[in-house]
């Protein structure tokens, strides 16, 4: 389950590789986010009304409704319930999104936790790629009492590790998505060819970056 990731590129990098026209960059200025947890605002692409990548900022986690209890954030979907859960098929089957990013962190151990931060290989550090992601307009209340509010809010979507991730997290990780051909299928395919990129990323294509016990470390720690 991946609760913590990075994004630390450059604006402009960002919109080129996801071929976000700068016209449709709503993200104002954007900056360096090098811990991004659950509830925190952070940059998605999504088409937009007219059939444009957009990029936008939207809040973490789906929310969950408590009774007489403050509402759940949801930040992670599942691949072998994303299709046949009420929760999530709307959103799968319409309102898929691209979520920036350029690490995310596993802990391993309590006690402390030594949390693992996981890039892509390449000729940069932590080259920027994206999570697959599900998006959906909310609103309501967060908890009782709380004031009404409006929001967009988008999940990662999960599926089973790779051999790089399972020995850190031995359940799920996060789709990764790279490369345009990906990109444009996630956001413009059928529901079919979408859930088939719904799959481990290859494990000689990413590397432990980073290690270490403050899990709000982010990119500053070294491997």
């Amino acid at each position: 389950m991946c609760n913590l990731y990075s994004q630390t590129r450059a604006q402009d990098a960002v919109r080129e590789l996801f071929r976000v026209q700068h016209e449709f960059d709503l993200t104002g200025n954007l900056p360096s986010m090098p811990a991004i947890f659950p509830a925190y605002d952070a940059p998605v692409v999504r088409l937009n009304d007219s059939g444009q990548r957009s990029m936008m900022i939207m809040n973490w986690g789906f929310v969950m409704p408590q009774k007489e209890k403050a509402a759940r954030r949801i930040t992670n979907a599942r691949d072998d319930k994303v299709r046949a859960s009420p929760f999530w098929r709307g959103s799968f089957e319409e309102r898929r999104c691209l979520v920036p990013a350029t690490s995310f962190a596993e802990p391993k151990g309590k006690k402390p936790a030594v949390w693992h931060w996981f890039a892509l290989k390449g000729d940069e550090p932590r080259p920027l790629f994206s999570f697959a992601g599900l998006w959906q307009p909310w609103k309501g209340r967060l908890k009782p009492g709380g004031d009404f509010v409006e929001r967009q809010v988008f999940a990662i979507l999960t599926t089973k590790p790779n051999e790089i991730v399972a020995p850190i997290h031995p359940t799920r990780m996060p789709v990764m998505l790279a490369g345009d051909e990906a990109y444009d299928t996630w956001l413009n395919g059928t529901a079919d060819e979408a859930f088939a990129l719904a799959k481990p990323f290859p494990a000689d294509g990413m590397q432990i970056v980073a290690r270490g016990e403050k899990e709000d470390a982010g990119e500053d720690m070294l491997a």
